[in-house]
């Protein structure tokens, strides 16, 4: 049967526009979606590493901390300092919950975020932080906000009232560590926009911490007979153990600061281990040369500073550019703690700016430098040099020392009012295991 023509032509018609259309999918197709970002999903090794940081950091709270600071002070204190650092940092914690995690990491002006997130509001065992999910990022950075303020209290350990401590660290957190972090680590803050460096946390902790301790030993003064009699510390083995805590925790630390389970971490964990290496053997050679024996105390002492100095470069510098920070580090908290402080006259108990103030602002700087592809480093974004990066690791330095030394001062005058800074002389010569706690760490 003879088809009608009209009928043929329609029928070519609309095979022609199947067909174009049918190609214009298959060639729209892959322009959509290079164009569309994908949704992101849960990756279960990036998440087992996430829950391995947050429990390693918590090792560097309790018992870390706790045995470093603990085996520093006198033994009629040990006690003291262990119930500082675990109470601070469970105070922490639950406000981190109500308030802390929103103000610091939701989205809102340069030094605040909003309240879209209290009491974790929106937040769910599904809800995602990138490739982990969101609870574990709160954990994670909860650690952090727990540590800072109990790094603080070694500055004027064995004599301030444990209600001021807790009084204090509270109100440090809400209005000096939070505006700090979000600043730092929050696409909204004031120092992410500005480009600053600071791989986990020189500024966010360790610049912060060391400038609050000394502000904090300053207005309170020094122990009695700080310069008269001698003080030393009570256990070096147990400020050993803490230390060796200190650095396995602080893998956590830096390689978790990556938020994932990939090359970034592996940087971290390479340059952490070198860096502290560094700086032992920098303090160690420093003190044997100055004053004719390397000492336990000494080598303890640098591998902190080598753990603070490294922890802004952790993820920008490569491992040889770590070494020589570490070794600098050592090097100059060395000369800092024992000749700059006694030229001043200040007691800042177990020298928390000394290393974490020097050891923070010397790895902040540092950062801008050996961030360099000619050094080693991962390099800068697209049209920053080397001098430019060094200017915004000044401000971020500058803006940090300022910030918490101006709010800390206030605060610590706020405390000081409301329920007074310091124990009485009885009290601090019986020691405040006994008079504030009513135990005794030993008993002969």
């Amino acid at each position: 049967m003879r088809q009608d023509p009209f009928q043929m032509t329609s029928l070519r018609f609309l095979k022609s526009a199947f067909m174009a259309l049918m190609g214009a999918g298959l060639l729209a197709g892959p322009a959509l979606a290079q164009t569309a970002a994908p949704p992101p999903t849960l990756n279960s090794g990036d998440t087992a590493w996430m829950l391995v940081s947050c429990a390693l950091v918590l090792m560097m709270i309790a018992p870390g901390l706790g045995l470093f600071y603990g085996g520093l002070v006198r033994a009629k204190n040990m006690l003291s300092i262990l119930m500082q650092v675990l109470i601070v940092a469970s105070v922490v914690m639950v406000i981190w919950v109500f308030y802390g995690y929103t103000l610091a990491f939701s989205d809102g002006g340069p030094l605040f975020g909003g309240f879209s997130k209290a009491f974790l509001a929106g937040i769910t065992k599904d809800t995602l932080s990138g490739t982990i999910p969101e609870y574990v990022f709160v954990c994670f950075q909860m650690t952090f906000a727990a540590i800072t303020p109990a790094l603080i209290v070694g500055a004027f350990a064995e004599r301030m009232k444990f209600s001021a401590v807790v009084l204090f660290c509270l109100l440090w957190v809400t209005f000096i560590y939070i505006p700090v972090a979000h600043s730092v680590w929050q696409s909204t803050g004031w120092l992410f926009k500005l480009g600053a460096f600071d791989f986990a946390g020189g500024t966010v902790v360790h610049i912060n911490a060391g400038v609050a301790g000394l502000v904090g030993c300053l207005m309170i003064g020094k122990r009695t007979g700080f310069g008269k009699e001698q003080m030393p510390p009570h256990s070096l083995t147990l400020s050993w153990v803490g230390a060796g805590l200190l650095w396995v925790g602080w893998f956590g630390f830096n390689a978790g600061s990556a938020l994932s389970a990939g090359a970034s971490a592996g940087l971290a964990m390479m340059t952490t281990f070198v860096a502290t290496a560094g700086a032992i053997l920098g303090w160690s050679l420093i003190e044997w040369l100055t004053h004719g024996k390397p000492s336990m105390l000494g080598a303890v002492s640098g591998a902190v500073a080598g753990l603070v100095a490294v922890t802004p470069a952790a993820g920008f510098v490569g491992p040889a550019g770590a070494i020589a920070l570490g070794f600098v580090a050592g090097i100059v908290c060395f000369f800092f703690v024992t000749t700059v402080k006694n030229a001043f006259g200040y007691d800042d108990s177990l020298d928390v700016f000394g290393v974490h103030g020097i050891g923070g602002i010397l790895g902040a700087l540092g950062t801008g430098v050996l961030a360099s592809p000619s050094l080693g480093g991962v390099g800068y974004a697209e049209g920053v040099t080397m001098g430019s990066q060094l200017w915004v690791q000044v401000e971020a330095v500058a803006f940090t020392v300022a910030m918490t030394g101006i709010g800390s001062a206030i605060l610590f005058k706020l405390v000081d009012l409301v329920v007074g800074l310091r124990v009485d002389r009885q009290t601090e010569a019986e020691g405040l295991d006994i008079v504030e706690h009513g135990e005794r760490a030993y008993h002969s």
